[in-house]
């Protein structure tokens, strides 16, 4: 302490505090790193608190004390230290903790309270580190090197004092330099700033600036920030044009590559000089400083460029502008590298927002698969850019092929769709693409679709390649376990904002849309199994109606139509069922019941499958049971008169022979089937009614019921008339049976039609293949379905009758529990349409179908002849409706 105090060394300080500029270039030019780093100790851990009113006053008089006898920081360190010192907490308001204390991060107090935010806007409206105030605080230039300052640093970019001043003055002015850019954060501003510092420097003519990038193949390239800009130029002007080069060509090129200087008096004589810029300007380029910008890791960040020097010796730049240009860059080089880490960072926080917004879509949507893919490709679509997006969803029961397609373009993001879309017209090579990816569970990134050779139907048809796909990126969306792939998500064509061109998908593109398809994946296997659990539930509500409605048959029943079959059943002729004009409404139930089994036995099917009388007999009473005896006409005489039709087309038709037994079997099942459980309403009414069967099934929903419900009666004890067969025959049987109920649903026909017209009209229908017999055995049921159009005309009105009975139901509960106008055909206030929408359905479905047939079978025509002879009867009662003389069918 006495040492501290001594005279003479208290005459050294005070002569160092009146000599400030030879004291500060003396710790310029002498302190070490161990010294500053002492001095970061002492300021950190030993600084006394400021004068304040809640210091006692002996502590106020210590500090004074100590004030006028330690040396002043800010006398002795560079503007970049006292800037630290200005930023260190006070001690007034964070103690030192006691040795051997753990030191607290944050008090109770200071987390409750509102911290500043780390990064805020100046005055210029810049992105910085520092406030408004914080600079206030910062020594400025006056305050560092006397009022006086540099004499020829500030002239603006003018030569008058360039090259004068001591070495302490260069010195204190890059430091202010640096200073000022220190804590930007903007990269665009920052580059601005360095311009207006570097014509300061070395007053230059022209200025450009490049930054180092990467494209998708880590190949590196430099694109410009500020390019050929004058003295004078405002941020707007010298951000406008945007050029990219080549690395390592020309003379920026080159230096980005070596990471070595360039200062070249005659540009014209350099061999890498491009004159072409001069060329399409008529600017003179006769000298460049060129120098690199490094990190602190000495990377190669950018490029700057200056070109002809304003005054000197022959227009060159200097040794001494070479050495101020590069101490200054060296300093801005960690200062750009720190805005580019900061506009990174914003990058990834913008990012991970995007993929927090995606993880809220798991949880706000896990009722509708479709809408959370529309939402997720929304997501992805609008912050990749890319034209389209599509997504698979893997097939459990198939490795091979996806259960859906999801697809959206770029230009859907604004709709607003009513019914979401999940199936989608996907070209094939999309569909290869993502079979790939699933099969190798690896993503794939593709830069040009017609250039990658790797794949096989790449060449196979280039043309549509190219007219759709150039760039692809796909990635396989995988289970929450990660041990399978659920789905596939691709992308196509990546756009550039600017040029609006297509560009390849770069690195970070593939790690979002991989980081996107673990949300996705999750999002998908939630939503899959809320509506497996929406399904059961459904399944379970309409089981228990089913139940609580219907019962398997009665034992005692089954054997007293077991004792009657077997002692007299009816033959066929004596029934009529070999006859297509046969009409059931003289038959009892159980002489229906009795010619059903008739028509077994005459088809040959107890025989060839070893049917018990007992279970066939129980099985057709539980079929009959399992119709609402309530419904007018989809009852169980309905089903047994399309059984009928398809015995009499077998048989009378002479169409047996053309078909396997297994075909007969599946056929006569499916017809007694077809419509069980009908509730005397359709799809349609079903869909808009909320019904649990429209959530079970998307399409042809009473058929899909239809056919469970035969499952359920087929499988039931005493009912298993296919036990005999083998599981192969088995399952193909039940194959049969769902596609031949299905093939009831009027749509489905309509689609299907076209072709099996265009094969038998132009004598294609081959009987050896397996899609032409699907075909017919589709038409077929049609066919026998709606044969009542065939019956003699006074059974056809009767039946006509039935069905309006129905129809006009509905019609009544649309009006009741839907508030809807029902159409015509379920209006009964518009009756009076009936025979004319009668001639239209004639004409519509009923007609090219039975003459088809009839031309595979001449022994089918008398199905055609009734319907025509019906149609001459309801075009005649048309007629007479448009008159008056009649209302529909009276």
């Amino acid at each position: 302490m006495d040492d501290r105090c001594s005279p003479e060394r208290e005459r050294m300080e005070a002569w160092l505090d009146d000599h400030l500029e030879f004291t500060h270039s003396y710790f310029i030019r002498k302190a070490s790193r161990e010294m500053v780093n002492a001095w970061f100790a002492e300021r950190v851990h030993s600084i006394q608190p400021s004068a304040s009113k809640e210091n006692p006053p002996q502590q106020r008089a210590h500090q004074s004390s100590a004030d006028s006898t330690a040396p002043s920081a800010s006398t002795i360190l560079p503007p970049t230290v006292s800037l630290l010192d200005s930023r260190c907490p006070s001690p007034a308001t964070v103690s030192s903790p006691a040795p051997g204390t753990p030191t607290r991060k944050i008090s109770a107090s200071e987390f409750d309270r509102p911290l500043r935010p780390i990064v805020v806007k100046d005055s210029e409206g810049s992105l910085t580190f520092l406030s408004d105030a914080d600079r206030d605080t910062v020594p400025l230039r006056g305050s560092v090197m006397g009022e006086g300052g540099v004499s020829g640093g500030g002239n603006g970019g003018g030569c008058a004092g360039t090259g004068s001043g001591s070495g302490g003055d260069r010195c204190a002015r890059l430091l202010e330099l640096v200073k000022d850019v220190s804590s930007h954060l903007d990269v665009t501003a920052l580059c601005h700033k360095i311009f207006l510092h570097i014509n300061e420097l070395i007053a230059a003519d022209r200025y450009s600036l490049f930054l180092v990038g990467e494209d998708s193949c880590n190949r590196k390239f430099l694109v410009s920030r500020l390019f050929d800009v004058a003295e004078g130029s405002t941020l707007e002007e010298s951000s406008s044009s945007c050029i990219r080069l080549e690395w390592n060509k020309g003379i920026v090129g080159h230096v980005a590559a070596t990471g070595q200087p360039l200062n070249i008096r005659n540009a014209y004589e350099d061999p890498r000089f491009n004159a072409e810029v001069d060329l399409i300007t008529g600017y003179k380029t006769q000298s460049i400083l060129c120098l690199p910008i490094k990190n602190h890791r000495d990377e190669v960040v950018g490029v700057a460029q200056a070109i002809n020097k304003k005054c000197g010796e022959d227009g060159a730049f200097t040794d001494q502008d070479e050495k101020d240009f590069s101490a200054y860059l060296a300093f801005s080089g960690i200062v750009l590298h720190n805005a580019q880490l900061y506009e990174t960072s914003q990058l990834e926080n913008r990012r991970n927002q995007v993929l927090l917004d995606l993880a809220s879509l798991i949880f706000e949507e896990q009722q509708c698969l479709e809408v959370l893919l529309r939402k997720f490709a929304g997501t992805i679509l609008s912050f990749m850019q890319a034209q389209a997006c599509t997504v698979f969803i893997t097939d459990e029961d198939s490795m091979n092929s996806f259960s859906s397609v999801f697809h959206m373009e770029n230009e859907e993001l604004g709709e607003v769709l009513d019914a979401p879309k999940r199936d989608c017209d996907v070209s094939q090579i999309n569909y290869m693409y993502g079979q790939y990816v699933k099969n190798t569970m690896q993503p794939l990134n593709i830069a040009d679709v017609t250039k990658d050779q790797r794949f096989p139907w790449t060449s196979e048809n280039p043309d549509h390649t190219s007219n759709q796909i150039k760039s692809l990126l796909c990635t396989p969306i995988r289970n929450g376990k990660k041990d399978k792939v659920i789905g596939v998500c691709q992308l196509v064509n990546k756009m550039d904002e600017a040029s609006g061109s297509v560009r390849a998908f770069n690195r970070n593109d593939e790690q979002f849309l991989e980081a996107f398809a673990i949300f996705c994946g999750l999002g998908i296997q939630n939503t899959q199994m809320y509506e497996t659990v929406e399904r059961a539930m459904a399944k379970q509500e309409v089981t228990l109606e089913v139940l609580s409605y219907h019962a398997s048959a009665a034992e005692e029943e089954s054997r007293e139509l077991q004792v009657t079959a077997v002692t007299t059943v009816p033959s066929a002729q004596s029934l009529g069922i070999l006859d297509f004009s046969f009409s059931d409404f003289d038959l009892s139930d159980t002489e229906t019941t009795l010619a059903t089994i008739r028509m077994f036995v005459d088809l040959n099917l107890v025989q060839n499958f070893q049917m018990k009388y007992t279970s066939l007999c129980q099985w057709v009473l539980s079929v009959k049971k399992n119709y609402r005896k309530h419904v007018a006409y989809h009852n169980w005489r309905h089903a047994f008169n399309t059984a009928q039709s398809m015995f009499a087309l077998l048989k009378s038709g002479r169409l047996q022979n053309n078909l396997s037994d297994l075909e007969v079997l599946a056929l006569m099942i499916a017809t007694l089937s077809h419509d069980l459980d009908h509730r005397g309403v359709n799809n349609s009414y079903i869909q808009r009614s909320d019904h649990p069967l429209a959530q079970l099934y998307c399409h042809s929903t009473m058929e899909h019921h239809h056919f469970d419900h035969c499952l359920m009666i087929l499988n039931s004890p005493g009912n298993q008339i296919l036990s005999s067969l083998s599981l192969d025959e088995y399952k193909a049987t039940l194959k049969m049976i769902e596609r031949a109920i299905l093939a009831t649903d009027l749509a489905l026909y309509m689609k299907r039609r076209g072709e099996f017209f265009e094969l038998t009209k132009n004598s294609q229908f081959v009987w050896e293949d397996e899609h032409h017999r699907d075909l017919l055995r589709s038409m077929l049921m049609t066919a026998c379905d709606i044969s009542a159009i065939t019956k003699p005309w006074p059974v056809q009105k009767r039946i006509a009758e039935l069905v309006a009975t129905e129809f006009f139901e509905q019609g009544d509960k649309e009006r009741r529990e839907l508030n809807i106008e029902p159409s015509d055909l379920m209006n009964r206030e518009k009756r009076d349409k009936i025979p004319s929408m009668q001639v239209s359905f004639i004409d519509a479905i009923c007609t090219q179908l039975y003459e088809t047939l009839a031309g595979m079978s001449e022994y089918c025509s008398p199905l055609l002849e009734g319907c025509q002879t019906n149609r001459q009867h309801w075009k005649r009662l048309a007629e007479e409706c448009e008159k008056g003389l009649v209302n529909g069918l009276v």
